[in-house]
């Protein structure tokens, strides 16, 4: 038996194991947000807030409100003396107080922090504005309320995400998920996150800040942290007005033609530059001072070539000799002419660098950057050139929603994921801007879905070290695409995030007992999907009835049958799965509309057009009664999508050439 000594021994090195365990683990409560009986924690917004922050605290007060009927008090500025507890919106003096080992500092573009102590919360982020140039002027009119970097109103989103399980599946208050409870109790924690993709909004672009048109998502891209970003990148062409505004004064910095001409061939809005044209850099410049004017929180330039990507290049020497003669041999065409020329990367990227040359020097204290696309004979890789420091390359490889998509002006038959993956070796930013095109009825708002190869591919992007992505276009019909817009808002702001996990939690919070049937409902959509486009994508709408056939219609509704007979009748999961009815509703009569024009092309019987108007006027009816359910402006039967799919507006012939240009072959 031990001796008492030696006991005494081994109880003294137990009591000091124990004590240096609880030094070592810092033991602190729980933030007792909201409790029974006892007033809300306050929110303090810290002083002169800009109107977005404030909007965001705001929001804050009325989730918390919904999940426990009790609406925190809102204080502008710190309040004296300082409050027992309360969650701190925006970093303020009165932080570093309660915080003294918290380290302040945000070393990185947008980035976000969230403290959580046992008498305080701190919801704060890296914030870059100037209340003197907060208006921006855009291309749908003055935006209020703007700054470079929005860390604080992204950090509240992810607080009520994270923190608090507020989730937002669609638009509207049938997407919206709070967990109700009587109290909100936080565990202690310290999270800092920065966003990789600093260019966000145009993943959907027509709900980005300040558009109009399209779009009708706008709250829900804000709360998935999309719309407001911090690096401008929507890109597109550079130089489409030029023509107008130039040809008469300066009519030698456009494209020298085969014919010697200046003729701006193509069209006027397509016409291309002589890039060599000193003065075009000039020009240039007038123009990202005019852009500075309108928006002071611009950091993004563009100068990429005008659209008719096979027409119209400048062919005088000096242009000329920016081509590596072993570029991909690519075909061109002007005026009554064609030939083949080695591709345009290299001139591309030698004048992007020419141009970020000159913004150097002109703004040496600012960050500002050039933004040039991979798109038509500049998609494939250069042979020499490589992009500067400041260039940032916008890669259109048509990757989103397809498999093994060949770039049709390729004569070496290469995929834009061959491209795409050829350019993240050599650039030192980029942004991935696809087209998404309609392999399965995208464009006409019927269940296209790619899910898994979207998650893979926003994985693959974000490896790449893409600092952008821009989608051209998502249309926002949210009872046909739902799932797969929740996904991909989740990995814009977090790429590493467990997708599946998303997934499961997106099925089990929407739809309760019903997530399994209405899972392998979109799922079995998805499978069929991607069966079809492996051997029939692009290949037109009138194709589209041997994806969506009688069978595959029967048994998704068979899914939602069992779906809706699995909730309680009027309840909120029940509401939700009548909203994803009416995506099926939806594709029933477009597909029976397109079934039937297939033939009215051919012999034009009256009564299968009245047929056609029925359909139509059930369609616009489920859609005014079942917003935001599928996208009224995309889908009107008069659209460029619908063209054919109504007696009234037959389908416009595009010819092959034209349509290789367009991405539409």
């Amino acid at each position: 038996m031990p001796s008492l000594l030696h006991r005494i021994t081994i109880l003294r090195r137990l009591a000091l194991m124990l004590v240096s365990l609880c030094c070592a683990t810092d033991i602190r409560a729980d933030f007792v947000l909201v409790k029974p009986g006892s007033e809300p924690a306050p929110i303090v917004l810290f002083a002169d807030a800009p109107p977005r922050t404030r909007a965001a605290a705001v929001e804050l007060a009325e989730i918390i409100e919904k999940i426990c009927g009790q609406r925190p008090r809102l204080i502008d500025g710190e309040p004296r003396p300082l409050p027992e507890r309360a969650i701190w919106v925006g970093m303020q003096p009165a932080v570093k107080t309660l915080f003294p080992q918290l380290d302040a500092e945000f070393r990185h573009p947008e980035e976000t922090l969230i403290v959580i102590g046992d008498q305080h919360v701190v919801i704060a982020g890296r914030d870059r504005w100037d209340p003197m140039s907060s208006t921006a002027q855009t291309k749908a009119g003055l935006v209020a309320g703007t700054q470079r970097e929005y860390g604080t109103v992204n950090a509240v989103y992810t607080f009520l995400q994270d923190q608090l399980g507020a989730r937002w599946f669609w638009p509207g208050e049938l997407g919206e998920d709070v967990v109700r409870r009587e109290q909100i109790v936080l565990t202690p924690a310290e999270q800092r996150y920065h966003p990789q993709i600093r260019s966000r909004n145009g993943v959907f672009h027509y709900s980005s800040l300040g558009t109009k048109g399209y779009g009708r998502s706008h709250d829900w891209t804000l709360r998935q942290r999309l719309q407001l970003d911090s690096l401008d990148m929507t890109g597109g062409h550079a130089f489409g007005d030029w023509w107008d505004r130039y040809h008469k004064t300066h009519p030698e910095i456009f494209a020298l033609q085969p014919d010697g001409t200046r003729s701006g061939f193509p069209n006027p809005h397509n016409a291309k530059l002589c890039m060599s044209n000193p003065l075009v850099g000039e020009l240039w410049l007038q123009e990202v001072a005019a852009a500075l004017e309108k928006d002071p929180n611009r950091e993004v330039f563009n100068v990429s070539p005008n659209d008719g990507w096979a027409s119209g290049h400048c062919t005088c020497e000096k242009c000329r000799a920016w081509d590596h003669p072993d570029g991909e041999p690519r075909s061109f065409n002007w005026s009554k002419r064609n030939e083949v020329h080695p591709a345009l990367s290299d001139r591309d990227v030698t004048f992007a660098n020419k141009m970020g040359e000159l913004l150097k020097q002109k703004y040496p204290d600012r960050d500002y950057r050039v933004l040039m696309m991979s798109y038509g004979h500049s998609r494939p890789v250069p042979i020499k050139a490589r992009p500067a420091d400041n260039v940032i390359m916008s890669i259109v490889a048509n990757f989103f929603g397809r498999t093994g998509l060949t770039d049709r002006g390729s004569t070496r038959g290469d995929t834009f994921r061959k491209q795409f993956e050829g350019w993240a070796k050599i650039v030192p930013s980029m942004m991935w801007r696809p087209n998404t095109g309609s392999p399965a009825g995208w464009q006409q708002g019927l269940p296209d879905l790619s899910v898994q190869q979207t998650i893979r591919d926003f994985k693959d992007v974000a490896a790449a070290n893409c600092q952008g992505i821009f989608i051209d276009s998502v249309w926002e019909h949210w009872a046909t695409h739902g799932p797969q817009y929740y996904v991909m808002g989740q990995l814009t702001w977090t790429p590493g995030v467990d997708a599946d996990a998303v997934l499961a939690d997106y099925y089990d919070r929407a739809f309760c007992t019903a997530a399994q049937p209405v899972r392998e409902y979109f799922e079995a959509l998805e499978r069929a999907r991607m069966k079809f486009t492996a051997t029939d994508g692009e290949s037109g709408v009138f194709s589209l009835t041997k994806l969506y056939t009688p069978k595959l219609l029967k048994e998704s509704q068979a899914r939602l049958d069992r779906a809706a007979q699995s909730v309680q009748p009027d309840s909120l999961p029940a509401r939700r799965v009548a909203f994803v009815q009416v995506g099926l509703d939806y594709t029933r009569l477009t597909v029976e509309n397109i079934t039937l024009m297939a033939g009215y092309w051919k012999s034009k019987d009256a009564a299968v057009g009245t047929k056609v108007k029925e359909n139509w006027s059930q369609i616009e009816q489920l859609i005014a009664n079942n917003a935001p359910a599928i996208n009224a402006g995309p889908v009107r039967s008069k659209t460029p999508r619908m063209a054919g799919l109504h007696p009234d507006s037959p389908a416009k012939k595009v010819k092959a050439a034209r349509a290789i240009e367009l991405d539409l072959k």
